[in-house]
């Protein structure tokens, strides 16, 4: 598992230079099971498939994500600070087209019911998140919105 990122600094990429890194980064994930795949830039990786919410085409989406306290899964809208949501996150958020998503790490595939946090878990939520990885300040800096987490949680085992 990744270190602490507290003291690592971290190269944003453009938004176009997001938009080519994720496509490539997809086909690697979709292809391997190696930590040189899994683990980009000393994060660990999900795969998110999504429903496109007015297209219904089915979406890929790479994201980095981060542990909360109770060792749930948050990946982060931040689309490096710009001025809108990722569109991923408009389809995830869509809940007719999405009730749940699929979440694959690696071997491990899951049908997750996403949820957006808000009030104080969101609060709780960002200041641990932030100080773990703080760069994710410098992209709320950017932008007037607020930047969304989404839990990913597993089924819960019966």
């Amino acid at each position: 598992m990744p270190d602490s990122q507290e003291n690592t600094p971290f190269q944003t990429p453009t938004q176009d230079e997001i938009v080519e890194l994720t496509k490539m980064h997809i086909g690697a994930l979709e292809s391997s099971n190696d930590d040189l795949v899994w683990i980009a830039a000393g994060m660990s990786h999900v795969l998110l498939t999504i429903i496109g919410r007015k297209s219904g085409v089915e979406r890929k989406t790479p994201l980095p994500y981060w542990r909360d306290t109770t060792g749930q899964r948050i990946v982060v809208a931040s689309f490096a600070g710009a001025e809108k949501n990722p569109s991923w996150f408009h389809n995830l958020a869509d809940k007719v087209a999405n009730p749940t998503i699929v979440v694959r790490e690696r071997d491990f595939v899951y049908q997750s019911d996403a949820e957006v946090l808000d009030g104080d878990d969101y609060v709780s939520t960002w200041a641990a998140l932030t100080t773990d990885r703080p760069f994710y300040n410098n992209y709320q800096a950017k932008t007037t919105r607020r930047i969304p987490l989404i839990r990913l949680p597993e089924p819960q085992q019966s």
